[in-house]
């Protein structure tokens, strides 16, 4: 993998992103796992410092080149002041990175970025480095897993609108917007509307009317109502719900992502995909990718609706 060599091949793959806690070393996990059952040979690449305990098979660990614990040692920094250093030290030593992605020619790339949000809003070192990655041919999708609990929270939600947005903008790779915990979004609370209007990211003039009932946003719907406008003038955002336990769920991300990264699989990687998706449906794996959950709210409020009739 030559820097400039475009007679080499191409290699594809995914950056997992997104703050911490959201799922991300869960996620490369079951990707992992999904992928090789379908057939592709996956290379999981660790590039969080932080990361200590990894459940996944980690091929390339950033750990050997450099760790976080080691760096707020040896020079008194905090936690994101040390990440960031980190990063800045792995785009100095790219030498490094390339040497040891050589060895795994042909695989398919799943890379476990660091959690810290500034890295993908505002810092330059992460984005060098996948900029350096597209020079050596990689073809990647950047995974943005939020977790889904954000979608209770009508402000929390625009705040993860804005910020997924601002990442989008910055990181400039193909991008997949994921919420993660898909499983675990009914001990969240309520939602104020139905699924699909967060993941499609549909009229969010709603969700400023649904602020405004509460004290403290109704005197900052003027400022709601603009970071609304920003978010849908670009038109860019929405969202891939997952659970990662649910095999039809990982393929709906996993197609989401090689069309953006441009991915294209053979018949045997089809044929096995087919034979992995029957043998889930009929172990009642089947899942789609909103109304599951939408129907169990449909329901219910339809009967809260009803005990509030027959009170009265």
């Amino acid at each position: 993998m030559s820097e400039g060599s475009k007679g080499s091949s191409l290699a594809f793959g995914q950056v997992v992103i997104g703050p911490p806690g959201s799922g991300k070393t869960t996620y490369c996990q079951g990707m992992q796992e999904f992928l090789g059952r379908v057939g592709r040979k996956v290379t999981v690449v660790n590039l969080d410092p932080a990361n200590e305990a990894m459940p996944y098979q980690c091929a390339v660990d950033i750990a050997e080149l450099i760790t976080l614990p080691d760096v707020m040692e040896n020079l008194k920094l905090g936690p994101n002041g040390g990440l960031i250093y980190c990063m800045e030290y792995l785009e100095a030593n790219f030498d490094w990175l390339q040497e040891k992605l050589a060895a795994f020619r042909g695989h398919y790339y799943l890379f476990d970025c660091p959690g810290q949000v500034e890295l993908y809003t505002h810092h330059d070192a992460l984005k060098n480095v996948f900029a350096q990655l597209a020079k050596w041919n990689f073809r990647l999708a950047a995974v943005h897993l939020v977790d889904s609990h954000y979608c209770t929270d009508p402000g929390k939600f625009i705040s993860v609108l804005c910020t997924s947005l601002s990442t989008m903008l910055h990181v400039e790779l193909p991008h997949v917007n994921v919420l993660s915990k898909m499983d675990l979004i009914e001990q969240y609370g309520k939602l104020a509307f139905n699924l699909d209007y967060y993941t499609e990211v549909l009229d969010l003039s709603y969700l400023v009317d649904h602020l405004a009932s509460d004290p403290f946003f109704r005197n900052y719907r003027r400022l709601n109502e603009k970071l609304v406008e920003v978010i849908e003038d670009y038109s860019l955002v929405s969202f891939v719900p997952l659970n990662v336990q649910d095999k039809e769920s990982m393929r709906q991300v996993m197609q989401a992502v090689d069309k953006a990264n441009g991915y294209s699989f053979g018949d045997q990687e089809h044929r096995s995909l087919e034979a992995l998706m029957s043998a889930a449906v009929g172990a009642d794996f089947h899942f789609t990718s909103t109304l599951a959950v939408q129907e169990k709210y449909v329901q219910s409020q339809d009967k809260a609706v009803e005990e509030q009739v027959m009170d009265l």
